[in-house]
């Protein structure tokens, strides 16, 4: 399995774990510590907290919501020039600062 791009994931600014395309698919793993932590709180109730990986042959549907729709879509694919189907690029871009508990940010941004 190759590992093409990854992001991590945050919930209320805290790293909960990793999503990552790979060549098989999709891949989101919840990071050991947060696990650990007091309380952690859920990415989604479609990603209940454990410790194995969720894979997707697809963006899992709740990360391809956060994408922007409609008229904003458009303007973040031109702005950063990203197809509309690449939808792990527009998720990296576009969701940095997302309105609700999560966001995703480019591992080393």
């Amino acid at each position: 399995m190759n590992v093409l791009r990854q992001a991590g994931v945050y919930v209320r600014d805290r790293f909960a774990g990793l999503i990552q395309e790979t060549d098989e698919g999709y891949h989101f793993t919840y990071d050991p510590a947060y696990l650990a932590s007091e309380k952690p709180n859920v990415v989604s109730l479609t990603l209940p907290l454990r410790e194995e990986s969720y894979t997707s042959s697809t963006l899992f549907p709740f990360f391809d919501g956060l994408i922007p729709e409609g008229w904003l879509l458009g303007v973040v694919s031109r702005n950063w020039k990203i197809d509309q189907k690449d939808r792990f690029g527009l998720l990296m871009v576009a969701c940095h600062d997302c309105i609700g508990s999560v966001s995703i940010r480019e591992v080393g941004a």
